[in-house]
């Protein structure tokens, strides 16, 4: 730490020594103001105790916080080596594995920056990252990510050198510009001889200010582009979320959504050194709920779409329960929803209740909550989309706190989130210590704080599109703040309709509601300059293939299934049952199932499993058409 800093007055949280005043930087955790220097602390720190776990055939392995600063050290070590300069990217393409946070600390502490790139990436969204970010390496996992570089090495011709993480089926595989971590970590290993205290002194030089990541958006709108969050942006976001979200060192995590999404690396990369805690990794997002079994996580982040799936299954497997577990776990739940309901208006809850819910939960619920991993579960957070106010309320109902929060990469993740004692449904929390909301004349929810982001990588014109004159952050999203700063979401500026009657309708609230239902998975309101509204809908196949086998509905494939006029008037009862609670001009007047399957590598779909609006209405525009052939 350099003696000219100043350290400002500290407060002290959950054991962390952090700014008692968050409304001006510099940002220091523990006496570090980067997030390198709170990496070196914590590895001298603790040592051998286990940072992370990762399976190997099925068998969990430990592996230490002497092994990770050991192994970041020889990869930022044998990059200078090869010519990484300060300030210069490195880019990775990989699934989360511990690997990938030895990379990425390993040119963080070398002043080096970092960007991930989604798996489900084709090679030519590779190509355009890569040139963007100008990066010279790339880390690659495996062999299918190397076929992506062999496809389009013409079209990044700056590419220095490709670093295979995993050489299994690349044995006799050769290429002047390709080689294997194993080759990296000998190349450290010779330059940790010749340069001992290299590695030290380039963490001491890092600074608040400097850039650290790179987070590239989806590109929803265009090109992808490359945020820029510096060092203070990365610390204010940590301080920010321990005022209110309790971190322990004991706390096992589980670490399973895309590392290149801010949200995950915030969760499993930077807050996990600052909180000193345990990160597992599951072996993909199919085995998660496996994982979830198997750790009993402390805390767990995820989005939308992970909870609406446990929801589901849960929902399922009691319908399937003998007519005794069915009541029995209906009568538990709506114990559950009474005791919700009156504390969240405020109402004293009646003894008489508060009896009968510890009854249900000492007999049933408690094994819910142990069947799914929960039984240990401190807090779960939902975030990156919106969910339904009813399915949280459904998980706290069964004894499960999962908070919604609010956040975008420009503001390095976190805006505001619901805490455990301030948690409001329907809305995504109060602004984190230190920020600040206000909103615009339009509408539109703007952000104020340590954490917004340095600006897009080389590109200042959007940069200046993205904040106000006066540097508040453009959200892009409608909504209002409560008397108490609760902030609710509408849905985005530019998804509100206007109907050729001349109403505006932001169709977030009923898509949400909508996927309340376990043959759900997503919804895409449609009817900007039309007479009424409609909808296409994404089924959840898991949940709508048992509904049509338990009532002997024949189907073939997906796209048979979803032709069904049985499926057909199932998912028809759902819409009705929303349409009740909306006002008429609100109402789905038709809707039309999308028979393809999607995954991440779709189009229509973000990899953090969010429908993109635009591409569904253009790529499904003939069922468009004909929900509108009559009008």
């Amino acid at each position: 730490m350099n003696e000219m800093v100043k350290i400002p007055p500290q407060q002290v949280v959950d054991g962390l020594h952090i700014n008692a005043d968050l409304t001006k930087g510099p940002y220091f955790i523990d006496g570090c103001d980067t997030l390198p220097k709170i990496f070196q602390k914590r590895c001298a720190e603790l040592g051998e105790k286990t940072a992370h776990r990762e399976k190997d055939f099925g068998i969990w392995h430990a592996y230490s916080w002497k092994d990770w600063y050991d192994h970041a050290r020889l990869i930022g070590l044998a990059l200078r080596a090869m010519g990484l300069q300060r300030g210069e990217c490195i880019s990775i393409i990989s699934e989360d594995n511990k690997e990938w946070l030895y990379i990425d600390l390993g040119v963080q502490c070398m002043n080096g920056i970092v960007t991930g790139i989604y798996t489900t990436d084709a090679a030519s969204q590779l190509a355009y990252i890569v040139n963007d970010s100008g990066s010279r390496f790339l880390f690659v996992e495996n062999d299918e990510q190397l076929d992506k570089f062999l496809q389009a090495r013409a079209d990044m011709p700056n590419l220095q050198k490709v670093i295979v993480l995993d050489p299994e089926g690349l044995h006799d595989f050769h290429d002047d510009k390709v080689m294997f971590l194993g080759d990296l970590y000998a190349l450290g290993r010779e330059e940790l001889k010749k340069h001992q205290s290299l590695f030290e002194e380039e963490i001491a030089a890092t600074k608040p200010e400097n850039t650290a990541i790179l987070i590239y958006t989806s590109g929803t709108t265009g090109m992808p582009k490359g945020v820029m969050l510096c060092h203070g942006n990365i610390l204010f976001t940590i301080s920010a979320n321990v005022i209110g979200i309790p971190a322990y060192a004991t706390d096992e995590q589980i670490c399973f959504l895309p590392l290149c999404h801010i949200y995950e690396r915030m969760v499993s990369v930077f807050g996990q050194i600052a909180a000193r805690s345990t990160v597992n990794f599951a072996e993909s997002l199919e085995t998660v709920f496996d994982s979830l079994r198997e750790v009993s996580p402390n805390s767990f982040a995820a989005v939308p779409r992970v909870w609406e799936k446990i929801y589901s299954r849960v929902t399922i497997m009691a319908g399937d329960a003998t007519p005794f577990g069915r009541w029995a776990f209906n009568r538990a739940v709506a114990a559950g929803l009474k005791k919700v309901e009156l504390e969240e208006t405020g109402k004293p809850v009646p003894l008489g209740l508060k009896l009968q819910y510890a009854f249900w939960d000492f007999v049933l619920l408690h094994n819910v909550r142990r069947m799914l991993g929960f039984d240990r579960l401190r807090r779960g957070a939902s975030g990156a989309a919106p969910i339904s106010p009813e399915i949280l309320k459904w998980f706290k109902a069964l004894g499960i706190n999962v908070l919604e929060g609010y956040g975008m990469s420009e503001s390095a993740g976190v805006m505001s989130s619901n805490l455990i004692g301030k948690n409001k449904y329907g809305t995504v929390g109060q602004a984190l210590a230190g920020a600040q909301f206000r909103i615009a004349p339009d509408g539109e929810i703007q952000y104020k704080a340590g954490n917004v982001f340095r600006g897009y990588w080389g590109n200042p014109e959007k940069t200046a599109e993205a904040l106000t004159e006066d540097g508040w952050l453009r959200t892009g999203d409608v909504g209002f703040l409560d008397n108490e700063g609760f902030l609710k979401i509408s849905g985005r500026l530019k998804d509100i309709i206007i109907t050729a009657g001349g109403k505006n309708i932001t169709p977030a609230e009923f898509e949400n509601r909508l996927k309340f239902s376990p043959y759900i998975s997503d919804a895409v309101i449609i009817g900007d300059k039309r007479k009424y509204l409609t909808c296409l809908v994404m089924i959840d196949e898991e949940n709508v293939q048992k509904y049509a086998q338990d009532n002997r509905i024949p189907f073939s494939d997906f796209a048979s299934l979803c032709a069904r006029p049985e499926v057909q008037a199932l998912i028809g009862r759902e819409i009705e049952n929303v349409n009740k609670d909306f006002a008429r001009v609100e109402q789905v007047k038709k809707f039309k199932l999308i028979d393809i399957l999607l995954t991440a590598e779709d189009d229509e779909l973000t990899p953090t499993m969010k429908l993109k609006r635009s591409f569904v209405e253009k790529k499904h525009a003939r069922l468009i058409n004909e929900m509108y052939a009559e009008a």
